[in-house]
């Protein structure tokens, strides 16, 4: 039995026979008043409060270095002094030697 369930069996609840009781009229001014305590009734109220928490995300940077073709175009060049002989052009070696059968054969 609990203490509200006590409290219903002495004689507070529906049925009893406490003047005043149900009908809250006013009680025997003969009766002194007393003093009751009900037993402590526990509460509980959440209460938030913001708290700084460090969260620390490792990051790790691989750097992969790959070879990509750059074309850099070089140019060699060389240099010949020759020797212009006026306007008369100059024969080929092939014609030359073809010249040189011709007189030989002719002879």
């Amino acid at each position: 039995m609990n203490y509200h369930q006590a409290l219903a069996g002495a004689g507070m609840g529906p049925g009893n026979n406490v003047a005043g009781a149900n009908t809250g009229g006013e009680f025997c001014p003969d009766c002194p008043t007393q003093t009751m305590y009900d037993p402590p009734v526990t509460l509980y109220e959440d209460v938030y409060h913001p708290q700084l928490v460090n969260v620390v995300h490792a990051v790790n940077v691989v750097k992969q270095h790959h070879c990509c073709p750059v074309y850099n175009h070089c140019y060699t060049y060389s240099e010949t002094d020759v020797m212009a002989r006026g306007k008369k052009a100059r024969v080929s070696s092939a014609k030359r030697a073809k010249k040189s059968t011709k007189k030989r054969s002719r002879k």
